[in-house]
């Protein structure tokens, strides 16, 4: 593949798996320069195998979006080997399930506090480094969750709306400085997060929840989908350095075209219409115990 004519500097977190890890090895072998993190770098053996595999290079730093102090530290190491940052990539982040009363508070907190005020933790010790250089991007991973919910993952959809709702008041606020606030919303791709990196809520496997039944019946319909799932993973990757690149990038941007059909329905049809088809495709033949 033939690298780019138009190298940037770019910040990636959560690049053990799933879309970091392809963005990250996508990127450098398109010759851009990729700074890419991670919480734990007992971790990176994958994402270090995929980038030797492809001739690329790239540094490799750790990072947790929850814990501000590594998060300076790795903006102190940019600002003193590059000096700027040409692209932020917020793409750490986990989904748990569970109905919303198997869920304890502190989960709900975990969740919003990687998926939504982890973006803000880094997204605020970058910019500086943004400013400085104009024509920058931060490129927020959200996804089909951030404007179409769903049952068992009130969790995750209140964070991806969260996310939603602040990268678009910050695409007012950075406009001015030459910064560009972009959002991708994927669908469901196959990748670690339905598999390895999944997380339940206490009482998911609770069998003497009321919520049992039917949220055993989602996982399995869940998983079932992501296995006959064939898209490649790697659209986002590509979808990041068009993003990158183009001169006057769309703020939502969908990498599959399931994606773009759910977005254009949510958006268009009325929600009783919508909400009908959703309780069709996830609790047909359900009735929850009182």
């Amino acid at each position: 593949m033939a690298k780019t004519t138009s190298p940037k500097i770019v910040l990636i977190t959560g690049c053990s798996s799933g879309f970091g890890l392809l963005t990250a090895a996508h990127l450098a072998e398109r010759g851009h320069q990729v700074i890419a993190t991670m919480r734990n770098l007992d971790r990176s053996s994958g994402l270090v195998n995929e980038v030797n595999k492809r001739g690329a290079l790239i540094d490799l730093l750790p990072l947790d979006v929850t814990k501000k102090e590594t998060i300076k530290e790795t903006m102190a190491l940019i600002a003193a080997d590059y000096g700027y940052l040409d692209c932020l990539v917020n793409n750490a982040g986990y989904g748990i399930g569970g109905a919303f009363e198997d869920l304890t508070e502190e989960e709900i907190r975990e969740q919003m506090e990687t998926n939504f005020f982890g973006v803000q933790n880094v997204t605020r010790e970058a910019i500086h480094l943004m400013r400085q250089r104009g024509n920058a991007r931060i490129i927020n991973i959200s996804s089909v969750a951030g404007f179409s919910a769903s049952p068992c993952f009130s969790a995750y959809n209140a964070s991806k709306w969260a996310l939603e709702g602040f990268s678009e008041s910050l695409h007012y606020e950075l406009k001015p400085f030459g910064i560009k606030v972009l959002l991708i919303e994927p669908g469901v791709y196959k990748t670690k997060i339905f598999f390895e990196n999944r997380r339940y809520a206490t009482h998911f496997h609770d069998p003497d929840s009321p919520y049992y039944d039917v949220s055993q019946h989602l996982k399995k319909r869940t998983l079932d989908y992501v296995e006959d799932c064939h898209k490649d993973p790697e659209d986002v990757a590509r979808l990041v350095e068009k993003l990158m690149l183009a001169k006057n990038p769309a703020f939502r941007n969908h990498p599959d075209w399931e994606a773009r059909i759910q977005y254009l329905c949510r958006k268009y049809l009325p929600f009783w219409f919508y909400s009908r088809a959703v309780e069709s495709f996830y609790l047909s033949g359900f009735s929850a115990k009182k």
